[in-house]
């Protein structure tokens, strides 16, 4: 089933206190499926238990520092969702390796209810736990009101606009803001503070908003200004939306913490590569590889290439972008990149009845909170197209690799692909073919990439808050990026 987003108004719409119908955020065949007991058994494991059991597993992890990873509070990197590939080795070394760690993460219309009767479910517990405390840890004076901003996924992005209307029992602007929008209903004014424009043609202030703001929003959200934003946008272009520097991100990490037996599970990354030398890249990748324009989301911009023609296709494209990474390929065992360390390939769904392996991968999304980053939701997605052991000629690698939901219309608007939604409910989870230790790593991982991304956020900002845009271009000179930000 494809559903499509509503088409949202040009202006703000106005949320209540009292507005929230479940229906209208979450896909139907989530709304009323129960979850399975072994998901909700992680999703109350204790912090203590959980770093026994992988102390346990991986005997040279020190349990001292990786209760200080998990106990991390982020100061910029608040919201996130980690893409993990369940994989292994030819000598049968399963792992979860991150393909990215995204802000303004989806999520929540695809997780049942962990209780049935807390009907916001996680919805409620991400504003409870991480937004009302960003809002009160700093009160810096500013006036105004509170505003949800969303360019996509007007599911949630509404869903969260009703939420934070209950939890702070004030009213709430729902404001579309939209890449190469020419009249937004967003400005700032000469006070560097943000204000929407209602449905009456009004201006207001805005002292703190709720970004659901994902294309490219550099180019519109300002670095600098005195309205507060949940995650602002320092979090994208250190790592969130900005896959370049999150990979420089996730090196930093490793070098610091290899010692203490942890690190992040990464596909082998070649960075900074111009569209000239990729297919140098791809062939010292032994011709398979994913080549990825840094700055996209929502599956756009990754092309896996496993053949000529699908490496001639990539570069006969046009792009907006000077640099590019090249990750190796993780496919099936007979046709995975080759890396110094050897072949990695996907352990895939259950074979279904006919016979058929799908890729798959696990969402995990997780927040900062006064106790550290915790577990919100969980949910899976399916490729296409069963993974094939033998590549035939003329296949198109991306319809048996690729897990995203979302589909680009040519209008802007996104579509989603509810039929490869895989739900962490007792139908579908047995399907993915994971346990308690695989959810467990799937966290750990997830919380890695999420502290990485943050510790690199905090670099980018100086000591007065502004953005070190002359440390930015030492990390990531890409002169066509550099020329969106927005100051």
């Amino acid at each position: 089933m494809i559903l499509s987003e509503v088409l949202p108004p040009k202006a703000a719409k106005l949320v209540h206190p009292g507005e929230f119908e479940a229906h209208r955020h979450w896909y139907p065949k989530a709304l009323n499926a129960t979850i399975h007991p072994m998901v909700l058994f992680f999703l109350n494991l204790s912090r203590e238990r959980m770093i026994s059991r992988y102390c346990h597993l991986h005997p040279v992890v020190k349990a001292e520092a990786l209760a200080e990873l998990l106990n991390y509070k982020c100061k910029h990197f608040l919201w996130a969702g980690a893409d993990l590939l369940n994989v292994t080795s030819a000598s049968a070394r399963r792992q979860m390796v991150i393909i990215e760690n995204n802000s303004c993460p989806s999520g929540q219309k695809s997780m049942p209810l962990t209780d049935d009767h807390q009907e916001q479910g996680g919805y409620r517990l991400l504003i409870e736990r991480s937004f009302k405390p960003f809002l009160q840890k700093k009160r810096t004076g500013v006036q105004g009101a509170l505003a949800v901003l969303y360019d996509k996924n007007y599911m949630e992005a509404s869903g969260y606009a009703a939420v934070i209307a209950d939890v702070m029992k004030e009213d709430v602007f729902f404001v579309p803001f939209f890449n190469e929008d020419a009249n937004p209903p967003v400005r700032y004014n000469a006070d560097a503070q943000m204000e929407v424009l209602d449905e009456k043609g009004e201006w207001h202030l805005i002292r703190a908003a709720f970004r659901y703001v994902t294309q490219r929003p550099w180019n519109r959200l300002h670095m600098n200004t005195k309205t507060r934003i949940f995650n602002p946008v320092v979090a994208c272009l250190a790592g969130g939306r900005n896959k370049m520097v999150a990979a420089k991100a996730y090196e930093q990490f490793n070098t610091e913490w290899e010692d203490q037996g942890l690190r992040i599970n990464i596909p082998q990354t070649i960075w900074d590569v111009s569209k000239e030398a990729i297919p140098q890249a791809v062939a010292d990748m032994g011709g398979q590889a994913v080549v990825k324009v840094p700055y996209s989301n929502a599956g756009q911009g990754v092309y896996t290439i496993v053949n000529a023609e699908e490496l001639a296709a990539f570069m006969a494209e046009e792009s907006s972008y000077d640099r590019f990474i090249v990750q190796s390929l993780i496919g099936n065992y007979n046709w995975s990149s080759t890396t110094s360390s050897g072949k990695l390939y996907h352990v895939g769904t259950i074979p279904t009845a006919n016979g058929k392996t799908y890729v798959a991968d696990l969402r995990m999304m997780v927040s900062s909170t006064e106790e550290g980053i915790l577990p919100l939701c969980v949910y899976a997605r399916r490729a296409r197209k069963p993974l094939e052991d033998i590549l035939e000629e003329g296949c198109d690698s991306w319809d048996m690799l690729g897990t995203n939901l979302s589909i680009k219309n040519p209008d802007g608007t996104f579509d989603s692909d509810t039929n490869r939604l895989v739900l962490m409910d007792r139908r579908d989870f047995n399907k993915l073919g994971i346990g308690l230790d695989d959810l467990i790593e799937a966290y750990i991982q997830t919380v890695f990439s999420t502290v990485a991304i943050d510790k690199m956020a905090q670099n980018l900002v100086n000591a007065q808050g502004r953005f070190r845009m002359k440390y930015f271009k030492s990390i990531n000179n890409d002169p066509s990026l550099i020329e969106e930000i927005v100051l």
